[in-house]
Order: C-alpha cells, then sequence, then structure tokens
C-alpha cells in the first residue's frame, strides 16, 4: 500500500502563502499521478491539482490557476503545492492523493483516474 502523510497547513491571512508537503511511500505503478484535493465543510471534495509521472504534465482547477503550482521531488518522493494569494474561499481540508496514470489519446493522463492512496489531510484556514 501507499502511505500519504500532508503537512503545511495553517492558518493564514489573504493574500499570504502556503507550501503543503505529502510525503509518500510504498510507490507501486510503473506510470503514476499524484494529486492534491480539499475539501470545506458541508462541501464536496474537489480537484485541486494532479500531476503525472512520466512527463510532469500538470492539471489545476480553475479557481486555483495563476495561483497554486504542484510540484514533486522524486528523489526524495514528496510532493508539495505552492500556494500564493490565497483566497477565503481556499479554505478546506487539503488531502494527497495517488493512482495509475492512464493512457488517454496516445498520452499518459490523470484525467478520470482513481485516486486510491489518500492521506489524513490537513488544515488550511485563510481569513479575510
Amino acid at each position: 500500500q501507499v502511505q500519504l502523510v500532508e503537512s503545511g497547513g495553517g492558518s493564514v491571512q489573504a493574500g499570504g502563502s502556503l507550501r503543503l508537503s505529502c510525503a509518500a511511500s510504498g510507490y507501486t505503478y510503473s506510470r503514476d499521478c499524484m494529486g492534491w484535493f480539499r475539501q470545506a465543510p458541508g462541501k464536496e471534495r474537489e480537484a485541486v491539482a494532479t500531476i503525472e509521472s512520466y512527463g510532469g504534465t500538470t492539471t489545476y482547477a480553475d479557481s486555483v490557476k495563476g495561483r497554486f503550482t504542484i510540484s514533486k521531488d522524486n528523489a526524495k518522493k514528496i510532493l508539495y503545492l505552492q500556494m500564493n494569494s490565497l483566497k477565503p474561499e481556499d479554505t478546506a481540508m487539503y488531502y494527497c492523493a495517488y493512482g495509475p496514470s492512464r493512457w488517454i489519446d496516445h498520452v499518459w493522463s490523470c484525467r478520470g483516474v482513481a485516486f486510491s492512496s489518500w492521506g489524513q489531510g490537513t488544515q488550511v484556514s485563510v481569513s479575510s
């Protein structure tokens, strides 16, 4: 099994920055996707960003484009989410996830990936 442990959450004022980290162990797929998801109380979980292992292709939710950056340190097996210009609506529990890449249109993709491994989450609170 893949173990994922998030860290780096906290409370900041609007406009501030945070960097989330996800330490991973027990990788099982030759091609894989990792992603950040978030869930606010009373709302459904939503994808924030993903990154595919082969080409490093990234995806972002429209709400975070230009503000958040997902990256990986493959040697250390750590996933990062750099969050800048934070807004109150970014307040949520943030989760790291892992799953197998998919072969779509002749490329490895994170579209529709079944993220089967999840971390415990780290809280991000942004005040106005």
